[in-house]
């Protein structure tokens, strides 16, 4: 069974998870973020914080167990297929463990060069081109 992890901005976490209920309906294994309570943070140890959050899910990306990371890229404040840093770090990471990419949605531009050089598949919302 492959090991699918969801990736994108926060503010797709019920469209992460609609993605997750049709996957795991296809009998994959599915990791979505988990949702931090980030107010509960105080200012100076935020950085610490995101520190620790994002190499946790680097490493759930980098596990051998996991063959794709999809990423979740509606649009975003007018923004098409919007992609933020963290998630495009995220991106890397599976480029660079040799896991296969797929953006639900289609190319971000402003990323668009290494995006494709990096072989990532836009679905263009139809989830069911991943399998």
């Amino acid at each position: 069974m492959s090991r699918i992890v969801i990736s994108g901005s926060m503010q797709f976490l019920n469209e992460m998870e609609k993605c997750r209920e049709l996957l795991e309906e296809k009998g994959f294994a599915v990791i979505l973020p988990k949702e931090d309570n980030w107010h509960s943070i105080t200012p100076e140890h935020f950085n610490d914080y995101k520190r620790f959050v994002s190499k946790r899910y680097f490493d759930v990306i980098a596990d051998t167990n996991t063959a794709i990371l999809l990423v979740v890229n509606p649009d975003k404040n007018g923004i098409k297929n919007y992609i933020g840093a963290n998630t495009f770090a995220e991106i890397a990471i599976a480029f660079y463990f040799g896991k296969k990419i797929f953006l639900l949605n289609d190319i971000y531009g402003p990323y668009s060069d290494e995006l494709l050089a990096w072989g990532a598949i836009p679905l263009k919302n139809n989830l069911n081109s991943l399998y």
